[in-house]
This record gives C-alpha cells, structure tokens and sequence, in this order.
C-alpha cells in the first residue's frame, strides 16, 4: 500500500513542479529582473521536487529500509542547504513561517530517516516510513501555498538602467 502511496505522490510531485515551470515562464519577465523572486520560484520548486526525489528513490527498492533511510536523509539535509541558500527576505510573516516550517519538516525528515526509532520512543504508532510520507505531504502542501504567495506577489520595476539597454 505504502508503494502505491509513494507511486502517486512522485507523479503528483512532478506534476506540480511542471506546472510551476510553466507559472516561472509566465512571469520570467518580471522575475528575471529580481533576485529576490528568482530565488523564491526556485525555493518553490524545491518544494515539489525534492518530496518527488524521495518518493522515487523509495521505489528503486521498496523493500530495502536501508535505501529509503540513506536516500531521504541525503535528499533531507541537501533541502536544508538549498533553502538556506536561496533564502532571501520574506515579504510577510506567512512568508518567513512558511520557510521556517519548510526547514523543520526537511530536519524531521533526516531524523526520522536517521533514527526511525524516534517515532516508536515519541510514542507515534505509525511506522516511520509512513510517517515520512506524512511530513512529505505537508511539505508539498505547504509548498502549494507559497507558489500561490509567490504568483501574486509583484515584482519590482525594472530600474530605468534596465530600461534603456
């Protein structure tokens, strides 16, 4: 069951960072002139592509425990850094949660990923690959929410420098 949940999730994953890619061109014109919101369209497709990588990487060997261990705590710690990187400041309070929140979800993921037996020691009666499906969904969730922050954000003018060349 829990592969077929995975099987979905990944095709839903890339779905939505394909249908970013598409909002990003629309608005590639504006955004180009800002690094601010380049970096936030990138952030945001973080936010459906690396839950996609998981989801994939735990369908090479669905039996393997080692392999989804190794692969969500690598794909974990890498979307820490890569937020981290790309962060730039947020227009809003929601703005800063959303990231704060996308940071906790990716560290619960590498911990759960690290130590599974954390869920069973906090008293959590699911398994923890399940429980990494969980945060996965919440991740996505909250990533469908900042893109829609971010589609109807605007972007500053080009400067009249710009303008000119």
């Amino acid at each position: 069951m829990l592969t077929d949940f995975y099987v979905a999730f990944a095709t839903v994953c890339f779905t939505l960072l394909g249908l970013w890619i598409v909002v990003v061109q629309t608005r590639h014109a504006e955004w180009r002139q800002s690094a601010v919101h380049r970096r936030r369209a990138y952030g945001v497709a973080l936010h459906f592509s690396l839950p996609g990588l998981m989801s994939l990487l735990s369908l090479v060997d669905p039996a393997s425990t080692t392999l989804w261990r190794i692969s969500f705590a690598i794909v974990a710690v890498g979307g820490v850094m890569a937020l981290a990187l790309v962060r730039g400041p947020a227009p809003t309070g929601l703005g800063a949660a959303a990231y704060v929140a996308a940071v906790v979800l990716y560290v619960l993921i590498a911990l759960v990923a690290v130590v599974p037996g954390l869920v069973a020691d906090i008293g959590v009666l699911a398994r923890p690959l399940r429980v990494e499906a969980v945060l996965q969904t919440i991740l996505v969730f909250l990533g469908v929410n900042v893109a829609w922050l971010l589609l109807f954000d605007e972007a500053p003018p080009p400067s009249a420098l710009e303008q000119a060349g």
